[in-house]
């Protein structure tokens, strides 16, 4: 489901002819060792892709022209060997449309005290090439992602590695493609927002789709699809007793079967990436699909519950971001609070819809009423939640721009079991605490929908923000609302266009 082997980076090192051939030959095998070492380290999960060095205005031109042709080309490392006047880099950066790391190195690691002379100067010039170059991405205004260090440090190729996978986010956010079966629930604010505004922003497309769009390929499954995921169902959980072969429930198993096999194959054959759903517009489906949607997610499905596509996108960007990572990542609700004198908590949760690879073991198949909807009770997976480090990311549109708001969070284990809730969960303490932490959210216009990963970390969304030139707010340990006010008003003026001139 996420495919990354045939995706790449190129690695292109700017010169100039002022040095001479024998320089420019050095600089183009230094560039092309620094290269090979990148695409062999363990922490850069892509291919990256050694481009001969350039040394005039149309020599870069004409690669970043090829770099924005080249469709498994999802991101440039720019590094200046030597100097390379800026201006020649003007045409190029205006042109290109593919994500760019400044990588501030150079080939040796320490000054070669006894030896170092004019040409060893001459030929490792990054110390200050590297600032022209910066310096002219700065005057035009153009978004990327600096990393300094030497290119041999196993922490400078793990940043390499995250913006990377940042890339990969940003490739599919380009191309996401997101269906929406029936429309937004009904009077929900937070879940509606401009979808014209966000496909020319992110590139994304949304559109919508009926409830009949799922039951007619039902209409057209076998018996023996539907016996093998049955199967599959029995072989991967703990069913409940009364969903097992005879039990008192099995049909609603059966649906569910039907439901994740219809609506798997109507995204397969559409291209969608991400979906959302509503128990407001089911049609003739016989229950909200949860099992159907749990294990689409956990294959790299985006979703979003009540019609929020922001948060079904988001969701699939950041599964593809994590694509290998340990940790999980899943859609999610601040459900509830617990409230206590020791430690405020949070629980997630949602109806049914929280993906299993979060999950602390294997995943109980339950059946349960949903209260709500007025359909047949639904089949879900039912697990708590590791401990451990995570955060929660929303995507929220605010008319003038989208904004993208963190929130660091320390998941805990459950303080008792829950034997009578019938969802999945997970319970957490958002950083600084609860009440700092909430008072931010809410003032910066949060939205109940998230999304949960224990894979990926802030500095991830801050890149992908930075991509696409969009706003951050991340509440996180330092985080103090006096100062986080100042920062959502200074935002306001900066977004408005007061102070970019």
């Amino acid at each position: 489901m996420i495919k990354i082997s045939n995706k790449e980076i190129w690695f292109v090192t700017g010169s100039q002819h002022l040095y001479g051939q024998e320089t420019l030959k050095q600089v183009a095998q230094n560039s092309e060792t620094i290269a090979k070492a990148l695409h062999n380290s363990e922490v850069i999960p892509l291919n990256i892709v050694f481009k001969p060095i350039v040394k005039t205005p149309l020599e870069i031109t004409n690669l970043c022209i090829q770099a924005n042709a080249t469709k498994n080309c999802i991101g440039i490392i720019m590094w200046m060997h030597t100097f390379s006047p800026a201006k020649m880099w003007i045409n190029g950066l205006r042109i290109l449309h593919k994500p760019l790391c400044h990588f501030h190195t150079q080939f040796n690691a320490e000054i070669p005290w006894e030896h170092i002379d004019m040409d060893f100067m001459n030929l490792n010039q990054s110390a200050h090439g590297d600032r022209e170059f910066g310096h002219m991405m700065s005057r035009m205004r153009i978004n990327r992602k600096v990393i300094v260090g030497h290119w041999k440090a196993e922490s400078v190729q793990q940043k390499i590695g995250l913006w990377s996978r940042v890339a990969l986010g940003v490739d599919e956010m380009q191309q996401l493609k997101v269906a929406r079966f029936g429309d937004n629930m009904r009077e929900v604010a937070v879940t509606e927002g401009n979808k014209v505004s966000a496909q020319i922003t992110f590139g994304m497309s949304v559109n919508g789709f009926n409830a009949s769009d799922i039951t007619s390929k039902i209409e057209s499954l076998s018996q023996e699809e539907i016996n093998n995921l049955l199967a599959t169902y029995e072989q991967e959980y703990r069913l409940a007793s009364e969903l097992a072969k005879d039990g008192a429930k099995r049909e609603s198993l059966i649906e569910a079967a039907k439901i994740e096999l219809a609506l798997r194959r109507f995204l397969e054959e559409g291209g969608f990436k991400a979906f959302t759903d509503t128990f407001e517009n089911l049609g003739d489906l016989k229950q909200l699909p949860g099992l159907a949607v749990q294990r689409l997610m956990a294959d790299g499905y985006g979703f979003g519950a009540e019609g929020d596509w922001k948060t079904a996108a988001l969701t699939r960007v950041m599964k593809v971001m994590a694509t290998g990572l340990e940790g999980g990542t899943s859609f999610m609700e601040d459900y509830t609070y617990h409230f206590n004198p020791v430690k405020d908590l949070v629980l997630g949760s949602h109806m049914l819809e929280i993906c299993p690879t979060i999950a602390d073991t294997i995943p109980s198949c339950e059946v349960h009423p949903l209260s709500i909807g007025g359909k047949e009770d639904p089949v879900r997976l039912v697990f708590n939640s590791p401990a451990g480090s995570g955060l929660n990311a929303s995507l929220v549109d605010l008319g003038n721009r989208f904004r993208l708001i963190v929130n660091e969070v320390e998941a805990v284990e459950p303080l008792a079991d829950l034997p009578k809730l019938p969802v999945a969960r997970v319970l957490w303490n958002p950083k600084p605490n609860l009440e700092i932490a909430t008072t931010a959210w809410i003032l910066a216009g949060g939205a109940h929908h998230t999304v949960y990963t224990k894979a990926l970390t802030s500095e991830f969304l801050e890149d992908f923000a930075d991509s696409f030139g969009i706003e951050l707010l991340v509440i996180d340990s330092d985080t103090k609302i006096r100062n986080f006010k100042n920062l959502i008003r200074a935002n306001e003026a900066y977004y408005s266009g007061f102070l970019r001139g």
